[in-house]
């Protein structure tokens, strides 16, 4: 389908904010249609901004995921936040989501008392609406429009869809008039190698997230596309202590070797071909303190 010549198309950025596990990853690739960012059950997990790219009729709608925000205690932490208010800033509208069952809780309020300062038009998503009664639903959304004056506010389940046609459709209405930004085949400009790093991330997180701290980095070193049409990826796990590495590692490597069949499998999908891949557990002392691994995560290394 080829773009249309008239010049009513429109395109722009939503930002989605919201608190850790809020569920913007999962919105995200319902909206989206496809997997973009990172679900899990860890929480602040979106480190860089994922954007998804949606087609709603005449318009494009390019979303910018941002990072969770919550009270920054190390310097990875100020990374994100800072970055996360950075994204929504930058954005043609700002779509706060929060998590109906959380309500107005200290989170909630943080964000609220900051958002006055984005001089932007903003929407309300309220998200897991399936979980609470009607009357206590409508109860939160008066209560946040008396604090913000939200342009709208929809009501969604992420998880089951309901609610986002709506919601994807207001959104396109908003975006301003103008070329579109991506080719239409492009869902998403993060690049394979960083979404291959961050499917492989997720899963250490399914199988681990008990014992292992999040601060633990995958970098996609090797992307190799093969005569055959087959791929060959490397990748590094990076972990801070020698603990860390056995249990990614496992008894005689059968952690890492499961972790490695699921992300395959995986990777093999967005990528469109056969993978081969290749992972290897190195421990990298104070990485979280590095400025270079910022600068590959596209986050800005905070001073101090």
């Amino acid at each position: 389908m080829e773009q249309p010549e008239q010049a009513r198309t429109k395109a722009g950025f939503v930002a989605l904010i919201g608190a850790p596990n809020a569920g913007k990853s999962t919105l995200l690739n319902s909206l989206v249609g496809s997997k973009v960012s990172i679900v899990s059950r860890k929480v602040q997990t979106t480190r860089a901004l994922v954007r998804g790219i949606a087609i709603e009729g005449e318009a494009q709608i390019v979303f910018v995921d941002t990072p969770g925000i919550f009270k920054p205690k190390r310097r990875l932490d100020r990374a994100m936040v800072t970055s996360a208010w950075g994204g929504a800033g930058d954005a043609d509208v700002v779509a706060l989501l929060l998590d109906v069952r959380k309500g107005l809780d200290e989170e909630a309020e943080a964000i609220l008392a900051k958002l006055p300062e984005l001089k932007r038009p903003k929407v309300l998503i309220l998200n897991k609406i399936d979980l609470i009664e009607r009357s206590r639903l409508l109860e939160l959304a008066a209560k946040l429009n008396e604090k913000v004056p939200f342009a709208h506010t929809f009501m969604i389940s992420a998880l089951n869809g309901d609610g986002i046609e709506t919601l994807k459709r207001q959104l396109a209405g908003m975006m301003p008039e103008g070329p579109w930004l991506y080719p239409e085949d492009q869902i998403s400009d993060a690049p394979l190698r960083m979404l291959a790093a961050e499917i492989t991330r997720e899963k250490i997180y399914e199988r681990l997230h008990e014992e292992l701290p999040y601060q633990s980095t995958v970098e996609t070193d090797q992307w190799q596309v093969r005569p055959d049409g087959s791929v060959r990826i490397e990748q590094t796990v990076f972990v801070e202590r020698d603990s860390q590495r056995k249990i990614v590692l496992g008894k005689g490597g059968q952690t890492i070797k499961a972790i490695g069949q699921a992300a395959r499998k995986e990777i093999a999908e967005i990528a469109e071909a056969p993978v081969h891949l290749f992972i290897f557990v190195k421990v990298r002392e104070n990485w979280s303190d590095d400025p270079e691994r910022y600068r590959e995560m596209g986050l800005e290394f905070p001073r101090g």
